[in-house]
């Protein structure tokens, strides 16, 4: 066993047993390479990654080619998970490099921690138009010793981008002209044709393969249809969403979506399946389902829930990680079917299903089959959904039988922030105090295991937690905490919120004010603070940062935080109007400034039976507030209640309209005031 041995993350435990002399991050192995003037090589990963396990099997699990390594480097893995930090900073170096990027990551430092080469999956033997990985090893090495100078500037060079790259949208545009002359309508009209120049009409979704869900071009669509009654965005958000629920990226047989498609039609998932992908797929259905009240989203959030609670979900109240592509080395092994076990399982059902789920003799993905939907089940000739289930549960009972994926069981901040606001969600638009139940106990869970405002930490696992929390960490925890406060209007959540939010403030603020680092301000093992302004598979910090402060402005009576998030806005405005697929959360901000913030409070006896009912209604980017009685410590409800009846106080814009008793009056000056806003006739 080597020193990963002594590691909690899943990825880093698997190589414990490598001849490889793998270090975790951390001082000892950057100071080995100092002091024996070595290179050292970073080698990133996660349990769920595919190619990750074939480079280990191929080269780390072999003795000639772990002597190679330890002889002439000093050997790092990094669970990219556990070290987002890390993994950005080299992937970026590797992107700068190569063009591209991915997993496993490979690259090469100097002792002080520069980088200078990497790249991607490196083959035992010259493969894929891709050199061995001993050819690019013993290159590195020459390189080091013969071409020092040159290395030394290529690290130079590399960092020197690194820091430059960081510095993208670090001033606000101080243009003092009206919010609605810098947030304008035209702006969210040249991001939906930006979105739609990339959307495949046919299959859903943006792109080629592979395709990823998007689920932040999916949201804005859907909102940019409520306000402009533009049936092109509605129809390519719903098919996107209709196509991959159809699609191998969903497990119909046990729930769940896996992280991406490798085709166009989105029959074959890379196996994996992450909390997050799950998480911001929930929430888009959630947005659909409000949107549309069709009861297909239910169905499927209600299932995919399921597959969280049943299989990522800890006794302690956490949200595990990810479950592995593969099992008994084969990808996706777990979860393909041949036509004939399906028809030994099922027996008289076997024919209708495999008609339904695409399931045929040859297969059809290499000579076995991915359950897909090529129309909806209630679609072919003898449906009911007492025969679904029932196959169902047979091959779910069946495949549990099989060796099962690797489970990668540590439990991380903002991934379980995600999945919690994806329950709240859910039991707002549902109604289903079940899922509120479990948003709770996971907060609680989260609040006592990671910690609270000022020691917030970023993983826990087995009792501990550890490496102090990124930015992401704190922006989605801030988003949950705000989510549970208009679910409950339990004030600790606000109180919680609002202090993570001085945190954020104090902590990961650049030099000007305006954005925010992705590490902390006492964090010292890092070569560069990176700035994450792009959304990835999880959403920009940054971006949920803007929309945390625009909320906490509202809900606090903050002024000073609503100006950041309007200046953060400012500073991405352009690239994000031009590339919405990468500023998808960006975009909603910005299509919020321009439609503004409908803040509702609801006063009086029957407060929570009312907020209930306005759950069914759907109204982008609202701030609801309710209480039984008038409460003065919120501004939002400060003045208001103290008589027999509830009311609805609609405000927005700095102005408030008189209260309303139902529901249906509060919609309709929701509606008016939408009119208003650009017609000041009406």
């Amino acid at each position: 066993m080597n020193r990963l041995a002594k590691e909690t993350s899943p990825y880093l435990l698997q190589h414990a047993h490598n001849p490889v002399d793998w270090y975790p991050w951390g001082e000892e192995a950057l100071q080995r390479a100092k002091a024996e003037d070595k290179p050292i090589l970073v080698s990133i990963g996660y349990s769920a990654c595919h190619w990750c396990h074939v480079m280990e099997r191929e080269s780390f699990e072999d003795p000639a080619a772990a002597s190679y390594m330890n002889d002439h480097f000093i050997n790092i893995k990094v669970d990219r998970e556990e070290r987002p930090d890390i993994d950005h900073i080299y992937m970026d170096a590797v992107q700068a490099l190569s063009g591209s990027g991915g997993w496993p990551l490979n690259v090469f430092l100097t002792p002080e921690a520069r980088p200078f080469y990497g790249g991607t999956y490196f083959p035992p033997v010259r493969a894929f138009n891709r050199a061995s990985w001993k050819e690019v090893m013993s290159g590195v090495v020459r390189a080091f010793r013969e071409q020092r100078d040159k290395v030394e500037e290529q690290s130079r060079q590399l960092t020197d981008h690194l820091q430059q790259s960081s510095n993208f949208g670090t001033s606000s545009l101080s243009v003092d002209i009206p919010r609605e002359e810098k947030f304008t309508p035209s702006q969210l009209e040249q991001a939906f044709r930006q979105a739609m120049s990339q959307a495949d009409r046919h299959w859903g979704g943006f792109g080629k393969a592979p395709k990823f869900p998007q689920t932040f071009t999916i949201n804005y669509l859907i909102r940019f249809h409520h306000f402009t009654k533009n049936g092109e965005a509605q129809e390519q958000a719903l098919l996107s969403l209709d196509r991959m629920i159809m699609g191998g990226i969903y497990d119909h047989v046990g729930g769940g979506f896996a992280r991406y498609a490798t085709d166009n039609e989105w029959l074959v998932p890379h196996f994996e399946k992450m909390l997050y992908d799950n998480a911001l797929l929930v929430m888009s259905m959630c947005e659909a389902f409000q949107a549309t009240r069709n009861p297909l989203y239910e169905k499927y959030i209600r299932e995919t829930l399921q597959f969280v609670q049943s299989e990522l979900m800890d006794s302690e109240g956490g949200f595990y990680s990810a479950l592995d592509a593969d099992s008994e080395g084969v990808e996706g092994k777990f979860y393909t079917w041949t036509r004939d076990e399906v028809m030994e399982v099922l027996g008289e059902d076997g024919e209708w299903f495999c008609g339904v789920y695409d399931i045929s003799e040859g297969g059809n993905w290499e000579h076995v089959n991915i359950p897909r939907l090529l129309k909806w089940p209630w679609e072919h000739e003898g449906y009911s959904p007492e025969r679904l289930e029932k196959c169902r549960l047979a091959l779910e009972k069946r495949r549990s039988g099989r060796v099962r994926p690797g489970l990668d069981d540590k439990v991380l901040t903002g991934w379980n922030a995600l999945m919690n606001q994806a329950f709240c969600r859910a039991a707002e638009v549902l109604g289903d105090p079940g899922f509120s139940r479990v948003a709770i106990c996971n907060m609680g869970f989260l609040l006592d295991c990671s910690g609270r405002a000022g020691s917030l930490r970023h993983t826990y696992k087995e009792g501990a937690y550890r490496i102090s929390a990124f930015l992401d960490d704190h922006a989605y925890m801030i988003s949950a905490l705000l989510a549970l406060f208009q679910l409950t209007a339990e004030d600790p959540y606000l109180d919680q919120a609002m202090a993570m939010a001085e945190d954020v403030i104090g902590g990961f603020s650049d030099e000007e004010g305006l954005f925010f680092y992705y590490t902390g301000a006492s964090q010292g093992d890092v070569i560069v603070r990176k700035k994450e302004i792009y959304d990835g598979a999880t959403p920009s910090g940054n971006a949920v940062m803007a929309l945390n402060l625009r909320r906490l402005g509202i809900l606090a009576g903050r002024e000073d935080w609503k100006q950041r998030s309007e200046s953060m806005l400012e500073g991405v405005l352009q690239a994000a109007a031009r590339y919405p697929t990468s500023f998808g959360v960006w975009t909603s901000l910005l299509m919020e400034m321009v439609h503004g913030t409908p803040e509702i409070a609801i006063v009086g006896k029957g407060a929570g039976a009312l907020r209930a009912a306005l759950s069914r209604e759907y109204i982008p980017f609202a701030v609801i507030q309710w209480s039984e009685a008038e409460n003065g410590r919120h501004p939002m409800l400060s003045g208001k209640g103290g008589g027999e009846e509830t009311l609805f106080y609609l405000c927005r814009d700095y102005r408030c309209l008189k209260p309303v008793r139902t529901t249906r009056e509060l919609m309709q000056q929701i509606e008016e005031e939408s009119l208003r806003k650009y017609d000041p006739t009406q």
